[in-house]
Formats: structure tokens, sequence, C-alpha cells
């Protein structure tokens, strides 16, 4: 109507009491558009109808002046300091999703700082609500966004199944391997193939299949399990053996089993708690009769008491070197010196007790 008032209505009887309040109420909402709240983003004002915020009750704004909470209070302005650390450039562009429910990216804005900033916003990043010149950016960020849903199902649907029945009995860690719905797992009994991992799981599944071919949904992957909690994570691509081609005889007859190998996704996680501390094997430790230590080696040896208390005189220092030569096994020759040097020693004493006589 534009503030016009119909005709009908001015011909009416001024007596008619319900047509007169139905024109004072259309005037009044035709002249106050309603309350009005000033929000301060990057030291820009912006002035925006507070029933476009709360008609939004799911995002954060919305929230945030919805009636009944009171997240939020004025400054001595009575303005409101909201969406810290976002420019005024970007807000002014996700304002217009409370106004006709669409947000155009600007060119100088990129897609992954409008997809955090309507993240912290809580304001739904969709094909339905942005409009972007960069359809690339816009189509990664989507594939992101529906890859940590679509890893989040296979997580549930068919990864912890097998976690579980690994930690059941007692693993710590687990290595699964994507198959094909059509392959077929046929090894010999008798002559296994040689797998690197001793616990090796298998999964048969042709979406997770091409899920995991594509790199980046293989970092989402990580990130979805690292966020709950996780470690050792690994993504990748490895050979898997399904069925055994050959057997050839080595030298000796030694037999060599050649399998046939498919390149298949595996995911690698661990939700061990104390991988950090020390893995040593504690010995019984014994007390060690050799000197190691010079101070000890140098220093005078302990004295020996005997029943009475008094300290016992060592031996004499040829004995202890005899004896010590003879514990050691010194050749012949060297003993033999020995007892001819002391028994010169002798000699010449005796001769001299003689002149003496």
């Amino acid at each position: 109507m534009n503030g016009a008032i119909p005709k009908e209505i001015k011909n009416t009887s001024s007596n008619n009491t319900a047509n007169g309040n139905g024109v004072a109420a259309l005037m009044a909402r035709s002249n106050n558009p309603g309350e009005r709240i000033t929000l301060l983003v990057d030291n820009v004002r912006f002035i925006i109808e507070k029933d476009l915020v709360t008609a939004h009750p799911n995002t954060m704004l919305g929230t945030m002046f919805s009636t009944g909470f009171q997240f939020v209070h004025p400054n001595e302005r009575g303005e409101y300091e909201v969406a810290d650390g976002i420019s005024h450039t970007l807000f002014r562009a996700i304002l217009d999703y409370y106004k006709t429910g669409l947000i155009k990216c600007p060119p100088t804005i990129s897609v992954p700082e409008l997809k955090e900033a309507c993240d912290y916003l809580l304001i739904p990043f969709d094909a339905t609500t942005v409009r972007c010149q960069n359809l690339r950016g816009l189509l990664h960020e989507l594939s992101n966004e529906g890859a940590r849903q679509q890893f989040e199902l296979f997580l549930e649907e068919f990864i912890l199944p097998v976690m579980v029945t690994a930690a059941q009995r007692g693993d710590r860690e687990c290595h699964v391997v994507v198959l094909l719905d059509d392959d077929v797992v046929d090894w010999d009994e008798e002559f296994p193939p040689q797998m690197g991992e001793e616990y090796c799981q298998t999964i048969h599944s042709t979406t997770m299949h091409r899920f995991f071919k594509y790199i980046e949904n293989r970092d989402v992957a990580k990130q979805v399990m690292k966020d709950r909690g996780l470690k050792k994570i690994r993504c990748g691509i490895e050979g898997y053996p399904t069925h055994k081609e050959k057997i050839r005889r080595r030298p000796g007859g030694r037999a060599e089993v050649i399998y046939s190998y498919v390149q298949r996704p595996f995911i690698h996680m661990s939700w061990e708690k104390e991988e950090a501390k020390s893995r040593h094997v504690d010995f019984q430790c014994v007390k060690s009769k050799s000197v190691t230590n010079l101070a000890e080696a140098t220093a005078d040896p302990p004295l020996e008491l005997d029943a009475s208390g008094n300290p016992i005189p060592p031996p004499p220092e040829n004995v202890v070197a005899f004896r010590a030569d003879a514990d050691a096994g010194i050749d012949g020759g060297a003993v033999e010196d020995a007892v001819a040097a002391d028994g010169g020693e002798l000699e010449a004493a005796g001769g001299a007790n003689e002149e003496n006589a």
C-alpha cells in the first residue's frame, strides 16, 4: 500500500470502532518499520532491523537478539560489537542473507574465508545460500563438507565395527584395506603372503573405494579421525595380495610363492594412550664386583678388623705381589726372575753377616 489509505476506509463511518483501529494499526506499521539495532564490526557501524535477525534463530546473531536471551551487551553508545575477526566487507555481504536469503561473495574475498565466517556465524553455507564467481573454490568447499559428512557415515557403519573387534583382541591399532565389492581374496593356507602388517583387516565397499581415490578426501578423513581422538593416522594406496599365481622353487628346496597384487586404499589408526613412554626392558640391577670408579680405585683399601676390633695389618708387599702375579697367570720366566732376585738379596745379606762375624 506504500503508506496510502484505501478509499473504502476513508468512506467508512467514524463510529465504526473496529475499522478505526485497523486504520491506526496500518498507519503505525507503515511509519514505524520496527526496532533497529546497531552492529559494530571492524570499526564500521551497520544498522539493521532486529526482526530480520531474529527471523533466523538458528544463526548466532538470531540467538543473540532473540527474546529471553542476553548474550551480548551494548557499549556506552548503544552499539553491539559482534563478529570479531571478520572484515566489514565480508560482514556486509553476509548481512544480505538476513535480507534476501543469499550471500554474494565479493571478488576480494576468498571462498574459504567466506566459509569460515559462515561457520562462525552459524549461517548455512551451501548452493542455495551462496553465489560466487569462483565456481572451483565454491565446489571445493562444498566437496569438503560433503566428504566430511560421508566419511562420518563410513566411520560409523564400516570402520568402527572393525576397530571394536581389534580392541576386543587387546590390540591398540588397526590397519584396514578397502576392497571392491567384487574383489575375491584366495590365499594359500600353506603359503600365505608375507604381509607388512601383523593384523590387517579388509572392508568390501566400492563406494568407500571410490571415496578414497581423491587425495582431498583422504585429508578430510584424517582430520575427522583426528577430531575423534585417534592417533598415528595414515591414509594412502598400497598393494594387496588377492590370489596365488605360481610357486617357484629356490636352490635348496625352499619355495617362493608369487601372489597377484591389486592397488587398494588403506587406513591405519591407533588409539594407544601411552605411546610416548619408554619401551625399554627393565633388568634386575646386580651390584658389580669390578671397580669402575677411578677415585675408588686410587683410594686406600678399607681396614679389616679382628674379633677384638683391632685392625689387621696387610701382608708384605713382596708376598702380595707374588700372589697377585701367580693369580694373574704370569708366565714361568717372570716368576723365576722374581725368585732369583729374592735369592740374590738373601745371599748378599748372608755375606755381609759373615764378614761382620
